[in-house]
This record gives structure tokens, sequence and C-alpha cells, in this order.
């Protein structure tokens, strides 16, 4: 079905070990991403037992060689030399109908040499956690990995009780991280580390080859798409929950979604990952640790840069400086845009710091908000404008908002700016009740929940009856407080 290229597997060994899948006692496939294997190049569709088959990892691929990648990585602070794909393969990558080079991989699909005493399998949950929000964030325009198929493996995982297990087959530019770096770093293998850095300048950042110092081009490039990344995430309220530097994607994509949340009830110290205590994963934090993130990987290159000693250093601390830069940069256009305003308008920051202390005060639902002034702007009617009234417990602070942002509008690009208002702000996004509704109901044998929330949340800026029924914040009984990682 997919023609399997391996470039990776010619690396340095540290860096991938060959691996067979661990089969499974049932697989049936509960869905699968025909739209993306066609972009992948896929020409035939086999039926669904073959695809159960494949995507378990109970039949190999055609083509496909299993390898698990090595990665080490600082996991909330604290550096790990060794983690490693324990419970994931990397089957190969394909070049798509665009040129682009992808990685196809299984996750969940059994124990690695990388697996320090787990079982190698994934829960159900996660599975369809991850297959909804990456969709989702691809249909948003966010760089993301993406959800190819997902399978039931017929057998159960035991994290805190028993759970149904099941097998995810993950597309992404690449499975490379900060961690990978950090992984041939700590080894000393200064022949791994340039390897690795040449592999990645050739496949993801081209220009950079031509640069004087390609290393520090290469450092550059990423923290850039890594600020404009985190901007992304930002707009639609996402809360990654586990930011450690082994989930740091070089190629600048979410990646390893784990226990992400999206913010409704707007808070900047939002927190949702069951593991993060101390709150160092909370919305507000994300910039500042994705930078932390980048100075991690920026020490890994120094050997290979061409200024040494304290010249490199100063190098490597002004090309992670500049994330402050681009992050702001990023953030001003995405804030217009959700505003409705120019791009070069003056206003945009301080309207937008306004609002956001009239969410967190009036304790506003983040994506409503933003949808509700979507509708307003396109109809100024009193019935949009006491519509979102109506979702703020202080409505006549935000009708001073309201007066605001309107002296702010540029006569004569109603039409523009509401484009660009519905572009930035979905009407529907994995609400955190809905995504375990569709959980809990899969958990019971009923997937139905699942797809349908998968059509609307890849559709998210669709006004449709169902959208609208699926975007509704959640009741107090419904409020999901605490989601967990699969491992």
């Amino acid at each position: 079905m997919l023609s399997f290229e391996h470039r990776y597997a010619t690396l340095p060994e540290p860096l991938s070990v060959a691996c067979a899948a661990t089969p499974v006692a049932n697989p049936e496939l509960i869905a699968f991403n025909a739209p993306l294997a066609q972009e992948l190049g896929a020409k035939e569709i086999p039926d669904t037992a073959t695809l159960a088959q494949w995507f378990s990892g109970n039949q190999p691929m055609p083509g496909a060689e299993p390898r698990a990648l090595g990665y080490a990585g600082h996991q909330f602070g604290n550096f790990v030399p060794q983690l490693g794909d324990g419970r994931a393969l990397l089957l190969g990558e394909v070049v798509d109908a665009n040129g682009k080079r992808r990685d196809v991989q299984l996750k969940g699909s059994g124990r690695t040499p990388f697996s320090r005493g787990g079982d190698g399998r994934s829960p159900l949950g996660p599975v369809l956690r991850e297959y909804l929000v990456s969709e989702f964030m691809a249909a948003v325009g966010i760089p993301t990995t993406r959800a190819l198929a997902a399978v039931t493996s017929g057998e159960r995982v035991v994290r805190q009780l028993p759970e149904p297990g099941a097998v995810f087959t993950r597309v992404a530019s690449s499975h490379i991280r900060a961690g990978t770096f950090q992984f041939a770093a700590v080894r000393r293998d200064e022949d791994a580390l340039k390897a690795l850095a040449d592999h990645v300048i050739e496949r993801h950042y081209p220009d950079a080859a031509a640069a004087d110092d390609s290393y520090l081009a290469l450092l550059d490039a990423v923290v850039a798409r890594q600020a404009e990344l985190v901007a992304r995430w930002m707009s639609v309220g996402f809360i990654h929950g586990v930011m450690n530097t082994d989930n740091c994607s070089i190629a600048g994509e979410t990646i390893d979604y784990g226990p992400c949340a999206f913010m409704e009830q707007f808070d900047p110290q939002k927190v949702f990952s069951s593991i993060d205590q101390g709150k160092r994963y909370a919305f507000s934090h994300q910039p500042a640790i994705a930078q932390w993130n980048l100075a991690r990987f920026a020490e890994t290159l120094l050997p290979l840069m061409k200024e040494q000693g304290d010249a490199g250093v100063a190098q490597a601390t002004d090309a992670i400086r500049r994330f402050d830069g681009v992050f702001s940069a990023e953030q001003r256009r995405l804030h217009a845009d959700k505003l409705g305003l120019a791009a070069e308008s003056s206003d945009a920051e301080a309207l937008m710091e306004g609002l956001e202390s009239q969410m967190h005060q009036g304790r506003m639902d983040m994506t409503a908000t933003f949808d509700a002034l979507t509708q307003y702007a396109a109809s100024p009617s009193d019935e949009h404008r006491d519509a979102l009234l109506a979702l703020t417990t202080q409505p006549q602070a935000l009708t001073a908002w309201l007066d605001e942002w309107q002296a702010a509008q540029v006569v004569g690009q109603d039409e523009e700016r509401f484009a660009a208002m519905r572009r930035g702000n979905p009407v529907i996004i994995p609400r955190n009740h809905r995504v375990q509704e569709a959980i809990d109901a899969a958990y019971d044998g009923d997937f139905a929940p699942f797809h349908t929330l998968l059509a609307v949340v890849t559709q998210p800026f669709d006004d449709s009856v169902e959208a609208r029924r699926l975007a509704a914040p959640a009741t107090d009984s419904e409020q999901v407080l605490r989601t967990f990682c699969g491992t």
C-alpha cells in the first residue's frame, strides 16, 4: 500500500534499533484515514481485515523495517539519559504527493529495547484522544503529527485498572526530537551527533546547508518553528501537558499528545495533566518552557558549531533569545485575526490583553467567547451582542471592552475582517468532556460517539447543528479536571 524508504536507519545504531512488533490477540479496525493514506501515496486500500493486521503489527506491511528510536530527555526538568521508543516502532518513511518525506510509526505495538520494564502497550483511551486531537489540529492548520489508523488489540492493558488495549498509527514529518540530539550528545558521540544534524538539515531545513555555519542556522530555524508553533497552540487554548525535551519535535510539529487538553474557562495558570503537580506546563508557561527546551537543544549543537568556546555559547544564546521576537510577532498576527483587526493594527495587543482579563475575571469559556464575537462581527445585532454578554459574569465590563473593540475596526473591511476571524476562531474544539464521552462509550464497545466527534472536529469552522451541539461548554457535572498519560 505504501512505498517505504529507510534513510533514518542508515544513521549510527545508537539512534535506532531494529525491533519487531509483538502480535496482539484479536485486532479490529476502529478508524482508517483514507485521505491521508492517499496523500502518502497509497493507490490501493486493502480490506479491513488486512488493515487491522498491518496496523496492529500482527503482519508486517510490505517494505516496512520496524525500528525503535533512541532519545534522552528532560522530564519535568530532570534529565534522563536514555528514554527511547518504549512502545513505538518506526515502520519507515514515505515520500508523499507533495514530495515531502514523512515517517509512519506504530504506537502501542509491544516491548522494545527501550521499554525499561514497561509492557509496550497503549490503552484505548489515549489512542482515541490522540486521533481526535491531532486531526483537529491539522484541520485548523496547526503543525502536527497525523492519525493514519487506530486498531483495538483484543487484549487488556493494566494501568490504574485493566483497560482495553489499542494500537495507533502516527504520521510525522519525522520523529526526531530535541531529546534525540541529547541522546547522542550525552554519549559524547560526535560522529552520531553530526550525522543526525546533517540528516535533519537535509530533511527539514535545506536552506541551512548554504549558511556560513549550518548548525547555527539549524538552531535558528528550529527556534523559529517552535516559537510559531506554541503561539498557534495558545490561540486555540491548547495545553500540551507534558512539554519534556523528548516531546519537542525538531520539525516544529505537535507531537506526543499524552495528557493534552483544551482550556475552556479561561485561566492562564490552567493545568489538566495529573502528573504536572507543580504547574510546570501550565497554559501561560508554554512559551518559556519551549524556550528552555530549545536551550537544551542548543547545548547539543555547540560541539558542531563553527565558533567554539564562549563565542559559540554567545551565538547560541542570541539564537535562543530570538524566540521571543518570533513568538510575539506570530502571536500579534493571530490576535489580529481572532479580533478581526488589520494585521498592522496597533490596538490588537491591548485589546487582546483586555479580553483575556475579561474572560478570566468573568469566568468565560475561551472558544465560546471568540465564536460569539465572530458571530457578532458578522451580524452586529442585539441578539448576537446579548449572546456574547451572556457568557460573562461581568457584563458591564465586557460591554465597555466591546465599545473599545468596535472603535478599533476599520470601516469598509467587514467581509475581510469576518473571514479572518472565522479562520482564527473555530466553532468547535475537541472539548475535554466530549472526548471523555467518546472514550467511555468506546470502552463499552460503542465507537459511534468517537466517529461523530471526529467528523465535526475535522470540519471545525462549519456551523452545523451537530457542531453546535458538541461545541457546547461542559456543565458543572461534565467538567474534566484531570487528564492522564497512557504510559
